[in-house]
């Protein structure tokens, strides 16, 4: 066997330089996220097999918590309002998003304005949309939705205050911010589509609907499966809105897994039933994740 020549072991530390100093250049922030994010992680984890009692020492219940949530009626319907939140989000976004950016798609410098306008909830604290929106829902005649109403001979609703209106007013405002963020996806997609497919579509005198189905939602299909992953992540998770808007209210008809681990935790002061509530969701969210990624492959 022949021994590396003294130029080739020369160049080895020059090669892992490089690699050393963009490491040197992630420490920072890389520091931070351990401190910051993955140690709590840990902390909750390991709460979650405790009962935790401040001063007095935490004693182990091993999966006592897990089953404490888990079989409690409270969480199985703030499971469930959660997944009407995440499915209902999600569709009603990624449709008005898809309706929106074939308005708005196109070159002309015109286009801009209409689509920074559109944009703006993304962008927006959800503090302030939460109180734009309650100040919308204004259950009284004189309510800004309920004046709408109004003209077309429609009583006043209740909107945030009634146990059967409560939820789905929430999902309203969760799909006007998020399909703003879902047009500018999908008119990066339509950018994409190779525009001879449209023109050898109408020369086979193809409709417009048909040149929709049958070349835009195809060449749309990656598209559709981000925002389907991105989606669903962002509205199984929901917490700001639901906490500004309702807070779990009327009689618990919009709390959510988020509302009631904030509840359970800072309220009533059960950080270890809590902290197996966030064990619970961070799995949901992650086997929802390996389920759509599965799901992209095999249409792949």
């Amino acid at each position: 066997m022949t021994r590396p020549s003294t130029a080739h072991r020369r160049r080895r530390p020059g090669r892992r330089r490089p690699a050393a100093v963009a490491w040197l250049f992630l420490a920072p922030a890389l520091i931070l996220l351990l401190y910051f994010k993955y140690l709590p992680m840990a902390q909750g984890v390991r709460m979650s097999l405790y009962r935790v009692r401040t001063y007095l020492g935490d004693q182990w219940v091993g999966a006592g918590n897990y089953k404490t949530i888990v079989t409690s009626d409270a969480f199985m319907s703030a499971f469930w309002h959660s997944l009407l939140l995440a499915a209902g989000t999600t569709a009603g976004a990624m449709l008005l998003g898809l309706i929106l950016a074939l308005l708005l798609e196109g070159t002309s410098r015109r286009l801009w304005f209409v689509r920074t306008a559109a944009f703006l909830p993304v962008v927006t604290t959800i503090a302030v949309v939460a109180e734009v929106w309650r100040i919308l829902y204004h259950p009284a005649a004189d309510g800004p939705l309920n004046t709408i109403l109004g003209w077309f001979g429609i009583g006043p609703q209740p909107f945030l205050a009634n146990e059967h209106s409560s939820l789905a007013s929430i999902l309203g405002v969760g799909i006007w911010k998020g399909a703003p963020y879902d047009m500018m996806i999908f008119l990066a997609g339509l950018s994409g589509v190779d525009r001879g497919l449209y023109e050898a579509a109408a020369a086979d005198g193809a409709s417009t609907w048909r040149r929709f189905v049958h070349v835009t939602l195809p060449a749309l299909r990656p598209v559709f499966a981000i925002l389907l992953t991105l989606a669903a992540i962002r509205g199984i998770r929901v917490f700001v809105e639901v906490f500004l808007l309702t807070n779990g209210a009327p009689n618990g008809s919009t709390e959510v897994l988020m509302t009631l681990i904030y509840k359970l935790g800072l309220q009533r002061g059960d950080l270890g039933v809590a902290s197996a509530g966030s064990v619970v969701l961070f799995v949901t969210t992650v086997v929802l994740t390996l389920l759509v990624r599965a799901l992209r492959r095999k249409e792949a």
